[in-house]
């Protein structure tokens, strides 16, 4: 796959959870139906290793497996891997390995302990090397999760600087001025890059307002993404909003710091998409109130869909 396959993406790249058995043990029976179920549900593409991969969790060598075991599935599928570790060494065995096997692409989220623009700068100029500058990238911008702040200022100096940055995965909240500030800097003569948005798809249709090209998260409904990103793309943004809308209150709850994973896997395999709803040790479970929660609002979800048609 060409530079051109992450940096023109439109569309949704789900992000994939990691399906476990009971002991803890990657389930990759489970692994093939999701790939199925997410191709089914008209994703452009995948990305794998993320934070709600649990790729932490992980060994290398079975961050490896689950690259190769999913990229055999996929297909034509675009897949992105995520690679992030505290040193660029990790990141270039891991990265180059998923490249080998075919990826489109490394995902890369900057280290907790990157402070200020020129640190944050230098990083990445620094993983472009050790990555070699074929190896299209994907920043991750994630200041909840990773608490580095970048700026507007220091994001420009990246993307004019480092050529393989194909991709912003933008989830700054609030983010949606980033945005509009990026997509005006490519008006006066920076080049394009493409933006897929995060946060569980919680302000999609404002952030495809404001120029993002996509989303690349998770949520246990990725049709409803697809959906909004199809009927935006149309023009149609008030039927885009009314399927949004009907989504929105169980987005908000599987937004919910800790214990959001554990939700995402009590649906998906509730739908029958993977075995169980195990997250690897140490992680939270649900509890029998969080599941009667979980009950009533797909009932109420279901009602909103047939109100729309």
């Amino acid at each position: 796959m060409s530079f051109d396959t992450l940096n023109k993406a439109t569309g949704v790249y789900v992000i994939s959870v990691t399906p476990f058995l009971p002991d803890g043990a990657i389930d990759f029976e489970s692994l093939d139906r999701l790939v199925d179920f997410y191709a089914s549900a008209g994703a452009t593409g995948l990305t794998i290793l993320g934070m709600m991969g649990e790729a932490q969790k992980l060994t290398q060598a079975e961050s490896v497996q689950v690259t190769e075991r999913v990229l055999a599935r996929a297909g034509a599928l675009p897949v992105v891997v995520g690679v992030s570790a505290p040193g660029l060494a990790a990141v270039r065995e891991l990265g180059l390995q998923a490249m080998n096997l075919g990826a489109a692409g490394v995902m890369i989220t900057p280290p907790m302990t990157l402070r200020t623009d020129d640190q944050i700068i230098n990083y990445y100029h620094q993983a472009d090397e050790a990555l070699g500058s074929d190896v299209p990238i994907v920043l991750q911008d994630f200041p909840l999760a990773t608490g580095v702040q970048i700026s507007n200022a220091a994001l420009g100096r990246i993307i004019e600087g480092v050529p393989s940055i194909a991709m912003l995965k933008h989830e700054d909240w609030p983010g949606l001025a980033k945005i509009s500030a990026l997509r005006e800097a490519e008006a006066g003569g920076r080049r394009r890059i493409s933006i897929l948005t995060g946060n569980g798809g919680i302000f999609l249709p404002e952030e495809m307002v404001r120029g993002a090209d996509g989303a690349m998260t998770g949520f246990s409904y990725p049709e409803m993404m697809v959906g909004v990103c199809r009927l935006m793309a149309e023009g149609r943004t008030d039927a885009a909003q009314d399927l949004f809308d009907a989504y929105l209150p169980f987005a908000r709850y599987e937004q919910q710091p800790g214990l959001g994973l554990a939700i995402r896997k009590h649906i998906l395999a509730r739908r029958g998409v993977i075995a169980h709803d195990a997250l690897r040790k140490p992680g939270q479970r649900l509890s029998a109130e969080d599941i009667k929660d979980i009950d009533l609002l797909i009932a109420r979800q279901e009602q909103h869909l047939r109100r729309i048609g």
